[in-house]
């Protein structure tokens, strides 16, 4: 079984909503079958801080590229941004 880049964004007022609210939507969109290579497959995320002076998006690709430990793991937890107050990124590998 292979693995899938994914990369979502999701509201909340924490990131354990945003996380939930993406899962669901993931779910929604690609179904609950397993091995879609979402986010819906992921348990559990792990909230990565960005640097200061860091555009977010710009480090979460610079994660990506150096196959940073913490979300190069297709059975790993998600990687987690905030963008702002309520928005997040996830992102990571997922099975597909």
């Amino acid at each position: 079984m292979a693995a899938e880049l994914f990369e979502q964004e999701a509201q909340g007022a924490t990131a354990q909503e945003a996380f939930d609210n993406a899962r669901d939507t993931a779910g929604y969109s690609h179904g609950h079958s397993g091995y879609s290579g979402t986010i819906v497959e992921k348990e559990t995320f792990e909230e990565i801080e960005v640097p200061e002076g860091k555009d977010p998006e710009a480090y979460v690709q610079e994660l990506i590229e150096a196959e940073d430990s913490r979300i190069d793991d297709k059975w790993g937890p998600a990687g987690c941004v905030r963008l702002r107050e309520g928005e997040y990124l996830f992102f990571g590998y997922a099975s597909n």
